[in-house]
């Protein structure tokens, strides 16, 4: 397989705040790389030629011999898929959080409390250092795109910035940063509870009425437009517990076709909250109230019975799961199998980025179902291996979630590509299938090789062009952060 990249295809961004600005391009010269296979939509296919044009779309797919042509090689390309579900400014409490202290019975309630006493210390320059470091792993990790579930909009004690866009511009100054595709998703957050209650202090820089969050929303879109004609925006009211049931159609409105993402059913003491004020369960009340479609992401469904699993799969939204943070914060197994069976959509997130690693991501989504059924290869089909239906699944899954026309080998399409290693020891005399089986179930992301976002040529030989810029920013919010517990 060749990629051909013709021109000059430069990341391009004003220039939003006063910091330094880190542009990408190919120069002026062709770039040409070599594969030996690639995933295409009608499967596995060996010397294809792959053009990309300035606008960092793929312009043709077309057999080739790329024996003949001088260039750079990798040996397996696949689409590189998108990280649906963050929370970026988690990353830096990532591993603070693990003593059970004076609460014999840990859950995800008390680490709330935890992460709530943390992200009190946090300034606009620290979530833009944790959000580059954020999106630098998961380019190297693999993904493309970062979808993320942004909720942190205000100073500590939850007065507005003087740009009420502040928290939401400075994630997009990382993305200008690091090259990473971006679907920004502004979240709506009101009370602390379905009975309406005020917002505790761990939670005032969360809040937005009404206006306030169209205001919001507004005050950011210069920023967005500006990051480049990949950048993606929608909407996220946060939960049926944080959003009263009037402004869920303002939220929709608000979103006007695009994303609308929101948490649902994580946990059993938020079933029964939903349950108690609204009559129903969360699911049954989505699906009577909001209408679910192919716009919708809803994040977890790890409390669903069974008729509620096949009903929403059934409206073609997306479950947008986080196996890592589920397992982490005990949130529960998704019903997967009925899921699946039932026509459903699945995309993949490290939401609390407890740890950012792809290949871990869909091990962890596989092997919960094999423990919770004592079986094996549980979400195999009769023609696909289980690595490939799962990563198939999660980039197309991925791309509805995004907004993002991606997750394709295909003219058209964003150029978000990912090339796999298959010299490495676990990857050795692997084809195919086995590929990516040995990539998820064998290997880790170390298999990672290239990467590239909407064309821009992120990673090379696994690493981040700006890794070691990035990194030692990070490393000293991380100084500042040592004995906050």
């Amino acid at each position: 397989m060749i990629i051909v990249i013709k021109g000059s295809l430069t990341f391009h961004y004003a220039l939003l705040y006063p910091f330094t600005h880190k542009s990408l391009s190919t120069g002026n010269r062709m770039t040409i790389i070599h594969a030996d296979l690639a995933l295409l939509p009608s499967g596995w296919s060996e010397n294809v030629c792959v053009a990309l044009g300035d606008d960092g779309c793929i312009s043709a797919v077309n057999s080739a011999d790329a024996r003949t042509v001088a260039g750079s090689r990798v040996a397996c390309l696949l689409p590189a898929p998108v990280n649906a579900h963050s929370h970026a400014f988690q990353r830096a409490m990532a591993g603070l959080t693990e003593r059970r202290g004076k609460n014999l019975q840990d859950n995800f309630w008390t680490w709330r409390e935890l992460m709530y006493r943390f992200l009190e210390k946090l300034t606009p320059e620290h979530v833009q250092a944790i959000a580059a470091m954020v999106q630098m792993e998961m380019l190297e990790a693999g993904y493309a795109t970062n979808v993320e579930f942004h909720y942190l909009h205000h100073s500590p004690d939850g007065t507005p910035y003087q740009n009420r866009a502040e928290m939401a511009d400075r994630i997009i100054a990382a993305a200008a940063q690091t090259g990473v595709g971006l679907t920004l998703l502004p979240v709506h957050y009101q009370f602390g509870g379905c009975d309406g209650r005020s917002l505790t202090r761990g939670q005032v820089r969360f809040k937005n009425d009404l206006d306030g969050f169209a205001a919001l929303c507004e005050g950011l879109r210069p920023s967005l437009k500006r990051l480049g004609p990949d950048a993606g925006f929608g909407i996220a009211p946060h939960s049926l517990r944080a959003v009263s049931k009037d402004s869920f159609i303002h939220s929709r409105s608000l979103a006007s076709g695009r994303p609308f993402h929101m948490h649902l059913a994580e946990q059993t003491a938020e079933v029964d909250e939903v349950l108690h004020y609204l009559g129903c369960r969360p699911v049954e009340w989505v699906l009577e109230n909001i209408g679910p479609n192919p716009d919708c992401c809803f994040i977890h469904c790890t409390q669903m019975l069974p008729h509620e699993t096949k009903a929403l799969a059934q409206t073609g939204a997306v479950a947008g799961l986080c196996p890592m943070t589920e397992a982490n914060l005990g949130d529960g197994i998704f019903d997967g199998v009925t899921w699946l069976e039932t026509g459903g959509r699945i995309a993949i997130g490290s939401d609390s980025n407890i740890r950012i690693s792809l290949s871990e991501e869909l091990r962890s989504l596989e092997y919960s179902q094999r423990l919770r059924d004592k079986s094996r290869t549980v979400l195999a089909t009769s023609a696909l291996s289980t690595g490939r239906y799962i990563f198939e699944a999660m980039t197309l899954g991925g791309a509805q979630v995004a907004g993002r026309k991606t997750g394709r080998i295909e003219a058209g399409y964003w150029a978000d590509l990912l090339a796999i290693d298959t010299s490495a020891i676990t990857n050795f005399s692997s084809n195919g299938d086995v590929i990516i089986d040995t990539f998820i179930f064998a290997g880790d992301d170390r298999l990672v090789q290239e990467v590239w976002s909407a064309g821009r040529h992120v990673v090379t030989s696994g690493r981040h062009f700006a890794h070691k810029q990035i990194t030692e920013t990070y490393r000293g919010v991380l100084s500042a952060f040592r004995g906050w517990l």
